[in-house]
């Protein structure tokens, strides 16, 4: 296994991929998990709805952002893993978060839902082959590997990760 190139992704991804300090996507998402988990863990209940300046997200909110985009991110990768020859459309994250609606949810469900996902993103990783990881499609009009996929889906965690910890936390 190896990081992917540049060449194997759209520039937009390329902090998100640059974030990820291993060179074998499967042992990042193995190393990711305690990371995600003791983060998740350490969101109070108090932040919950609580948003850094006006018109941005909540904690709940981008909590369920970073849930669907890795939902989107794996159905991506194992679309293209299986060689679906259709491109797949870009989402607008922000029409998502309106739609979704997570005035009931609680850090604790979001926590829950998120490390449920995040177990299935590392089981379809490490089920890819070699072979695989190595596919191509077309997502948003942009060309990834499924290698690349898995590093912007890791990469994407620790962006928002960290906007968590520096404005909202």
């Amino acid at each position: 296994m190896s990081r992917p190139t540049t060449n194997d992704y759209s520039s937009f991804y390329h902090n998100y991929v640059m974030n990820v300090q291993e060179d074998d996507v499967k042992k990042a998402f193995e190393n990711q998990f305690a990371v995600l988990d003791s983060f998740l863990a350490s969101i109070p209940d108090s932040k919950a709805d609580h948003a850094y300046a006006e018109g941005k997200w909540t904690v709940k909110q981008l909590l369920q952002h970073m849930i669907d985009a890795e939902r989107i991110f794996t159905h991506r990768a194992l679309w293209f893993a299986r060689q679906s020859p259709s491109p797949l459309s870009g989402f607008d994250e922000n029409e998502y978060a309106a739609i979704a609606d997570v005035s009931k949810r609680t850090i604790q469900s979001l926590a829950d839902e998120f490390k449920a996902v995040r177990k299935s993103s590392e089981l379809l990783y490490n089920s890819f082959s070699w072979k695989e990881l190595n596919t191509s499609g077309m997502a948003n009009n942009n060309s990834i590997t499924v290698n690349a996929i898995g590093y912007v889906t890791l990469g994407h965690f620790l962006h928002h990760k960290r906007i968590l910890e520096e404005r909202y936390l």
